[in-house]
């Protein structure tokens, strides 16, 4: 066996019960690559243990209810949460509600439909929608003084209610920190901080202390695998954000299922080859690809319940 066929192998075996929390199949109004049964599919064949699916302008919870009837035979955990995007009423308890009634796993601050990022992305639309669609209302989840809205702040007892994730969003990190501080006031023990230093504007420091606090940080594949049109960040970036963020508060989501972009698994493959190369051993691989998205979503305890 030559030296690539056995990293393959390695690869593959290394694949084995992987999760993404951070797939972007369809259907959407942004444009796809592979739609939510062949990205269960190709988890399947890959032999993942759990697939989140996300779309920024709708919840995809119910979906998975209906692919959990039709294709539990995958063998593949289904998970979805609620996006608070202008698509979903906002900052909106009654689709939090409902999300959470028909057994969503996350609730995301708002994205597309943040004020940060809509800021970030006046000058170049890099994710742009199938066809036209209305001017997003900017939206924060703070006050004109910095203090956390009402609204949100019965969200969050939501949130705790159910023992959800919270992700933080596209926030801004300066909002993050007052978010996450009323968050863990109110019970929330799930926090979620994804693509830190794109669109999010967090640093290495507040990285360090977003974990130090007990969240967990995620990485979009996506931006550190050569094959990705997302591709803004290089393997030493990526190395000194899981150092800033330690390996047992680090997960890597693939962050794909765009057109012309490797799909999910081919993600995971390339971002698996990359944290070889940087010097990481197998072990904590798999706590980065699988082992801290299980202890954040709890998958754990629910099969030992």
């Amino acid at each position: 066996m030559n030296d690539k066929t056995e990293l393959d192998a390695r690869i593959d075996a290394l694949l084995v019960g992987a999760i993404d929390l951070h797939c972007h199949s369809g259907p959407s109004v942004m444009p796809r690559e592979i739609d939510h049964i062949e990205a269960l599919r190709e988890a399947s064949q890959a032999q993942l243990r759990a697939v989140l699916f996300k779309d920024h302008y709708y919840s995809v919870t119910p979906v998975v209810r209906l692919l959990e009837k039709h294709y539990g035979d995958l063998g593949i955990t289904m998970l979805s949460g609620v996006p608070l995007n202008n698509t979903t009423g906002g900052l909106n308890r009654y689709a939090v509600e409902h999300g959470l009634q028909l057994g969503a796993n996350i609730v995301w601050m708002p994205t597309f439909s943040a004020g940060n990022h809509i800021r970030h992305d006046h000058r170049h639309r890099s994710l742009p929608t199938t066809q036209e669609m209305l001017q997003p209302q900017m939206l924060t989840v703070v006050d004109d003084m910095g203090r956390i809205k009402d609204e949100v702040k019965f969200i969050l007892d939501q949130i705790a209610g159910a023992d959800a994730v919270l992700s933080a969003g596209h926030l801004h990190i300066s909002e993050i920190w007052p978010l996450f501080e009323e968050a863990k006031a109110r019970g929330v023990n799930r926090r979620l901080v994804q693509h830190p230093t794109f669109v999010i504007d967090a640093n290495l420091r507040d990285i360090g202390e977003l974990v130090a606090d007990g969240a967990f940080i995620e990485h979009s594949i996506c931006m550190f695998v050569e094959d990705s049109r997302f591709r803004f960040f290089d393997p030493e970036t990526l190395d000194g954000l899981i150092k800033a963020g330690t390996v047992e508060q680090t997960i890597l989501g693939s962050d794909l299922g765009q057109i012309n972009n490797p799909s999910p698994v081919e993600g995971f493959r390339s971002v698996i080859r990359v944290c070889i190369d940087l010097g990481y051993d197998d072990s904590q691989i798999r706590a980065m690809i699988s082992g801290n998205a299980a202890r954040l979503m709890g998958l754990d305890k629910a099969a030992s319940a």
